[in-house]
């Protein structure tokens, strides 16, 4: 069975580039080795190659998982936590 490609944005993608290389730098910072994460995470290394490279592929469970590893599983309740443009729409009644 072939793989779909994930279609994405380019300005889009700077945001998962930028995700990739924060959860890159963290790694580093606990001097951690992909093969070390990738184990704690209970992921791929492969898929967290393609994490630290902002996949668009990558399950949201994957990055979860990493963050997790790195406890900064914190972090992913800020997702969508300030939603201002759903509120004005609500406040006004649309």
């Amino acid at each position: 069975m072939k793989s779909k490609k994930q279609h994405i944005y380019p300005q889009h993608q700077v945001i998962l580039n930028q995700l990739g290389e924060n959860i890159k730098r963290a790694r580093k910072r606990r001097k951690l080795t992909t093969i070390r994460l990738a184990e704690i995470a209970n992921i791929d290394r492969t898929t967290l190659y393609y994490i630290e490279r902002g996949r668009a592929s990558v399950s949201m469970g994957a990055y979860f998982n990493v963050l997790r590893a790195l406890n900064l599983h914190h972090d992913f309740l800020k997702i969508a936590q300030e939603d201002p443009d759903g509120r004005a729409l609500q406040d006004s009644g649309l």
